[in-house]
């Protein structure tokens, strides 16, 4: 027969409450059908569980929303302002013919501006297990695996290079998108576990600096989270292969030491007339921060067009606003350079668009005899940063690219030493370096103790339906922006959704969390739920297929009423109107709410 109720697992994850009959599952095919069935959640690197929170916003509950994303992405105040958004990607609602996706990185940053000013955090704190981790480095992944640590139990202290927390939050991003007391509230309330901070302590082979080696006689186990802290050379004619460009002319910038600079305190200058080089996040900053220091032609080049640079949308958007120009298919090859060393322009070669690279960008094919100049007073060169390794003095193991090579287990070939973030992986988004160091750390609580925690699935039944029909048809809520001419250094750019925006957006998400079922015992196939469902997504159906993660596969459909096993519900067709539940003649279908939770092995 065929198996259409999925079953709780019979291991150790499995805990029933009479009270509210919510129960874990273990089960392979319960988890399988979260990881399945709720992309934006899948998509998230930190794991966050969205629909839940977003679910908590329609309903007022701003505070609850704000610490289901603490649960996952540690600092939810931080990242609802500029995380790379790969959920908004995956969601169903901007699935062909839904709409646009659900604006949930607004929704999280809703969800941390609205909680109320006394707000109480909540956290399951494990028993002390004696041991002692040392982190170095406090950007996204260094304080995420700290906060991780902490909650497990251990003793943790940080290693900071810098006066202030934050890495690239603090040093790389500029305040009109990441205001600095968020990022300060956000910091302490990841850090208030009994996280120790060391900032202005650096590690590495310098005078005065912590030696690795040392942390690694002190302490149980080292985490390496330094991130991607040089930027990427730029091959330019006449400049020689490991030389610094920057050497060449005063005019001449990398955008990571742009940024630190001016947010270290440096007085930094622009001319009139400003170049960037680069695609990503720190170019459009680059570009805007040169725009608000007085460059009055400001154009951002790239080597392919701007449909394929990996930023938002949003992002470019207010960046044209500002009258910043994008000019594209164009590679540098040159400096051109006055008698004085002062630049006047650089020279470019036109490409065309080539294949498609790995990670779904474009290649840009250079053009024979294509070479131009774009005149300009300063460039700044924004094309990615690289990890560094002079700063140990034990010996690891590298990649070809020259990041630290770990195993499974996320340590280095040196024993009790670990990687995390950007350090492992390169240069990524701040979403990424989180939850990589979620990850690591949760492998190096695994090494320390000697056990694993499971994932499982906790199920919780649902009464009626959460969603009305008439929600599909909400617009996508945009955000309210500062006006163009009160957009100094420091002041945020985007305002922030207010409580009936916020409510109004958190309607359209499709709550993918919700599980609807029929119980092929009871149902007496009346096709009444076929007849009302809005979309074909109740199904006659012969069999099933499982997959090897023990999520459930293709469905083999029918016509013929012989041969019907089950009505099914296709979860990935499905909007959750709960329109087939309303009209049920014999209340066959139910609803769970379904959600990934840690617990003890």
């Amino acid at each position: 027969m065929l198996d259409t109720q999925a079953k709780p697992g019979s291991g150790a994850a499995q805990v029933n409450d009479p009270e509210n009959c919510t129960h874990c599952s273990d089960d392979s095919r319960d988890i399988g059908w979260v990881r399945q069935n709720v992309p934006c959640q899948n998509a998230c690197p930190a794991g966050t569980n969205v629909p839940a929170y977003i679910r908590s916003i329609a309903q007022g509950r701003h505070g609850e929303a704000y610490e289901i994303n603490r649960e996952a992405n540690v600092l939810p105040g931080v990242l609802g302002r500029i995380c790379a958004r790969p959920c908004e990607d995956a969601c169903r609602h901007g699935w062909p013919g839904n709409g646009e996706p659900v604006s949930i990185c607004h929704l999280k940053r809703s969800a941390a501006d609205m909680k109320d000013a006394g707000h109480r955090i909540t956290e399951r704190l494990f028993a002390p297990t004696g041991k002692r981790v040392a982190v170095v480095g406090a950007g996204p992944a260094g304080v995420a695996a700290a906060h991780d640590l902490a909650l497990l139990g251990h003793d943790v202290v940080i290693f900071e290079k810098e006066e202030l927390p934050g890495g690239m939050l603090r040093y790389g991003i500029p305040e009109f998108r990441l205001p600095r007391n968020i990022l300060e509230i956000e910091l302490h309330n990841a850090l208030r576990v009994g996280v120790q901070l060391r900032t202005a302590t650096p590690v590495g082979v310098g005078k005065g600096a912590v030696r690795v080696s040392t942390l690694l006689a002190d302490f149980d186990a080292v985490l390496l989270s330094t991130g991607c802290m040089a930027p990427t050379l730029l091959p330019l004619k006449g400049v020689a292969e490991n030389q610094d460009v920057t050497q060449i002319s005063q005019d001449v910038e990398y955008g990571l030491n742009f940024l630190t600079e001016l947010h270290r305190g440096q007085n930094k200058r622009v001319g009139r007339r400003v170049a960037v080089v680069g695609a990503g996040f720190t170019a459009l900053d680059c570009a805007r921060v040169a725009r608000r220091l007085g460059g009055m032609d400001v154009t951002i080049h790239l080597r392919t067009s701007e449909e394929y640079i990996p930023v938002t949308k949003e992002e470019l958007f207010e960046t044209k606003r500002e009258g910043i120009r994008i000019k594209g298919l164009r590679t540098p090859v040159g400096l051109q350079l006055d008698g004085n060393g002062r630049l006047t322009g650089v020279e470019f070669v036109q490409n065309r668009l080539g294949g498609w690279r790995e990670g779904g960008r474009r290649l840009a094919i250079p053009i024979e005899g294509s070479e131009f100049v774009e005149p300009c007073d300063t460039l700044i060169i924004a094309i990615g940063q690289r990890t560094v390794n002079d700063f140990l003095d034990v010996r690891v193991e590298v990649n070809r690219s020259g990041t630290v090579r770990v195993a499974e287990n996320g340590m280095t070939s040196v024993p009790g030493l670990f990687a995390a973030g950007d350090y492992v992986r390169g240069a990524s988004t701040a979403i990424e370096a989180i939850g990589h160091g979620r990850t690591i750390a949760d492998k190096l609580d695994s090494w320390l103790v000697g056990r694993k925690r499971h994932l499982a699935v906790q199920m919780e039944p649902v009464a009626a339906p959460l969603r009305e029909r008439s929600f599909d048809f909400i617009a996508r809520q945009h955000m309210p922006t500062t006006p163009l001419a009160e957009r100094p250094l420091t002041r945020e750019v985007e305002c922030g959704y207010n409580r009936d925006l916020a409510a109004e957006e958190a309607k359209r998400c499709y709550l993918c969390d919700l599980r609807y079922q029929i119980n092929v015992d009871r149902c007496i196939y009346c096709r009444a739920c076929i007849e009302v469902a809005p979309r074909n997504c109740i199904k006659l159906v012969q069999d099933v297929a499982i997959q090897e993660d023990g999520s459930y596969g293709t469905l083999q459909e029918t016509k013929e009423w012989n041969r019907v096993a089950a009505i099914w519900i296709d979860n990935n067709e499905c909007i959750r109107c709960g329109a087939c539940f309303k009209v049920c003649p014999v209340a066959c279908i139910s609803i769970t709410r379904n959600k990934l939770v840690t617990v003890e092995g």
